[in-house]
């Protein structure tokens, strides 16, 4: 089934017990891995719980299909429902969870999928919205009436208003990811401090500027250039600017997304202008030029296996113990070197 944009909050709150898997996809990645872990949650008490909560990236599902059945079958010794993630989900995936959906229910775990923006004639889309247990929700970034209920509500819980000015600026330059819009606002709110009060139009423009958004720009398209000389001094500027590994790592996978769904497009017939207008939101204008360089630059599978890179560093930065910010660092450095090469 296809879940409307006016239901959203609201599935995503407490979905139905007879769905048993769920498609999470769209150009806001943020907001994708955000109403991910608000699914588990309304699952599991603890989204971080080894023994509850399953993680199937999709380069490990596409090894082992059989997993994806075994995860959803399997039971806890303390019982309870379970959730196993599928990340990174592309159209290469679509046949395996396309059989999993058509097959009975061996389990009551509820199966969460997070793919990048997909067109409506993804199989993987289809699968989910022809199958009566299963649900596709569209992530698009915030904008307008939607980009104003998340900084009031992220504002709201630190005991903040603000002017209407200071939310004129937050709307320009907030919105393209919800987990990149709300650490924004987190700043703003320590910034604020413990009294509360009103955020004024110079305690926005003060915390939330979009130098720290045009670092993380600049490393992506660092990353997909394959520019081994520029990208170190970037991400000392970000890590000095106090950039968390994890939001550096999203940012790039954001990035990678996006060339991997234009360059699949081009891969099937598309010309790059139709395929670029498939993006939300759309490439910075002074930016499409070399965006196009990596499309030609980057074919489906290498894209593919830089998404693999990306969604390991991101588990073993938080699993490990090893340091998040050596872990990125060395991932976007070998990636960019991935980058000088050719098609």
């Amino acid at each position: 089934m296809k879940i409307a944009a006016n239901a959203a909050e609201g599935f995503v709150a407490a979905p139905p017990d007879g769905v048993r898997a769920v498609l999470l996809y769209g150009p806001d990645v943020g907001l994708v891995q955000e109403r991910a872990v608000r699914l588990a949650r309304a699952i599991v008490d603890d989204p971080k719980d080894p023994f509850r909560i399953a993680d199937l990236p999709a380069a490990t599902l596409r090894a082992d299909p059989a997993l994806l059945s075994d995860e959803a079958a399997a039971m806890t010794l303390a019982g309870g429902r379970r959730v196993v993630r599928v990340r990174e989900a592309t159209d290469t995936i679509a046949g395996i969870l396309s059989d999993f959906l058509s097959a009975p229910a061996s389990g009551d775990a509820l199966v969460v999928v997070e793919a990048a923006n997909l067109g409506p004639r993804s199989k993987l889309r289809k699968a989910f919205e022809g199958a009566k247990d299963a649900a596709a929700l569209a992530c698009y970034a915030d904008e307008g009436r939607s980009l104003e209920a998340v900084i009031r509500d992220t504002l709201g819980r630190n005991g903040l208003g603000v002017s209407p000015d200071a939310m004129t600026y937050l709307c320009a330059n907030l919105g393209s990811d919800r987990l990149l819009s709300r650490a924004e606002l987190e700043k703003l709110s320590l910034y604020m401090g413990i009294e509360g009060g009103e955020v004024s139009l110079a305690d926005a423009a003060l915390s939330v500027g979009d130098s720290a958004q045009m670092t993380l720009d600049d490393i992506a398209f660092a990353v997909g250039n394959g520019d081994t000389k520029k990208l170190p001094g970037l991400l000392d500027r970000a890590q000095q600017e106090g950039t968390a590994a994890v939001s550096l790592i999203r940012v790039v996978s954001r990035h990678f997304q996006r060339l991997h769904l234009v360059s699949g497009l081009v891969e099937t017939g598309s010309n790059m202008e139709s395929a670029l207008k498939s993006l939300r939101p759309p490439v910075f204008f002074k930016q499409a030029a070399a965006f196009q360089a990596q499309v030609r630059r980057w074919n489906p599978a290498r894209l593919s296996a830089a998404l693999d890179a990306l969604s390991d560093a991101e588990r073993a930065s938080k699993t490990t113990g090893m340091p998040a910010d050596s872990i990125t660092h060395q991932t976007l450095l070998r990636l960019s070197v991935m980058g000088r090469g050719r098609r």
